[in-house]
């Protein structure tokens, strides 16, 4: 199993960037809890954690799929990045 690849933000076009934390806070189970937000908030919260090293971008070539975790997953599997938090 290969590990997935850590990619630096700063490597992405700011709108795939944006795409990418877009379809990651609207995806079903990122729910808020009672107080509905919107997708612009969400988007904004995770950006700013991204830029702040506290959540990571990663591909995975197995799935050949991004997704964000966050800096202490990261750790955990030995991936690196964040380092900001």
């Amino acid at each position: 199993m290969t590990a997935p690849i850590v990619i630096p933000p700063e490597k992405l076009a700011p709108t795939t960037l944006r795409k990418l934390v877009e379809e990651f806070v609207s995806r079903d189970g990122t729910d808020y809890g009672c107080q509905e937000i919107s997708l612009e908030i969400k988007t904004e919260q995770v950006l700013e954690q991204v830029r702040a090293g506290q959540v990571i971008v990663i591909f995975d070539t197995a799935s050949d799929s991004c997704n964000l975790i966050t800096s202490t997953e990261a750790r955990l599997w030995h991936l690196g990045g964040g380092g900001k938090a």
